[in-house]
C-alpha cells in the first residue's frame, strides 16, 4: 500500500479550447474547474508538463484534509497519459493515488461509478493513461450514455451536453466532485457505496 501522507493527482480529463469546453467528452475538466474553485485555487501552467495544475487540500481542515495536485492535460484527450507521467513523477504520486475523472459511455447519464483499474472502454484518455501508468488507478466514471440512432461516438462525444441534460449537469458535476472528495478522506468502498448509482 502506498504512503498516506503522498499526495493525490486528481487528473480531469478533457480537451483544451473553448470549441470544446461544453463538449460531453470534457465533462473531467468541469469537475476538476469546480474542485479548484472549491480550495480556492486558480489554474496554471505547469512548469514540468503539458498541463495546467492547482495545488491545495481538499477535505475539512485535520486528519481527513489530503494534499491535492488537481490536472487539466492540456495535449488532448488521446495524448493525456504523458503529462499525467510527467506529473506523477514530479510530485512523487504512487499510481493507487491518481484519480482519473471522465466521460463514460457505457453508463446512463447522470450515473456516477467509482472504481479502481479496468480496462479503458475505447475511452482515449484512459488509453493513453494506462499506456503509460498501468491500469492501477482510480477512475470517477461520469455516464453520459449512449449515442442516439446511427451517430457516430466521435461525433457524440464531441457536441455539447443537450438542453435537457443541461439542466441537471450542475449538480451531477457538483455531486461527482464530492465523490472524489470522499474517495480521498474515507476509501474507495466508502465513496462508492455513497456515490455509485
Amino acid at each position: 500500500m502506498s504512503d498516506a501522507t503522498a499526495p493525490w493527482l486528481i487528473v480531469g480529463l478533457g480537451n483544451p479550447g473553448p470549441e470544446y469546453a461544453a463538449n460531453r467528452h470534457n465533462v473531467g475538466f468541469m469537475v476538476a474547474d469546480l474542485l479548484a474553485e472549491r480550495i480556492g485555487g486558480k489554474f496554471k501552467r505547469a512548469q514540468k508538463a503539458q498541463a495546467q495544475v492547482v495545488e491545495g487540500r481538499v477535505g475539512p481542515p485535520g486528519p481527513l484534509s489530503r494534499r491535492v495536485v488537481l490536472v487539466k492535460p492540456m495535449s488532448y484527450m488521446n495524448l493525456s497519459g504523458g503529462p499525467v507521467t510527467a506529473l506523477r513523477d514530479f510530485y512523487k504520486v504512487p499510481v493507487d493515488h491518481v484519480v482519473a475523472v471522465h466521460d463514460e459511455l457505457d453508463i446512463d447519464y447522470g450515473t456516477l461509478r467509482l472504481k479502481l483499474g479496468g480496462g479503458d472502454n475505447g475511452h482515449n484518455g484512459l488509453k493513453s493513461i494506462t499506456k503509460s501508468l498501468g491500469a492501477d488507478y482510480h477512475r470517477v466514471r461520469f455516464g453520459i450514455g449512449r449515442p442516439p440512432g446511427r451517430m457516430q461516438v466521435a461525433d457524440f462525444v464531441l457536441k455539447d451536453f443537450s438542453s435537457t441534460e443541461r439542466k441537471e449537469l450542475g449538480y451531477l458535476v457538483d455531486r461527482s466532485a464530492d465523490a472524489v472528495e470522499c474517495l480521498l478522506a474515507e476509501g474507495l468502498e466508502r465513496a462508492q457505496s455513497a456515490y455509485n448509482s
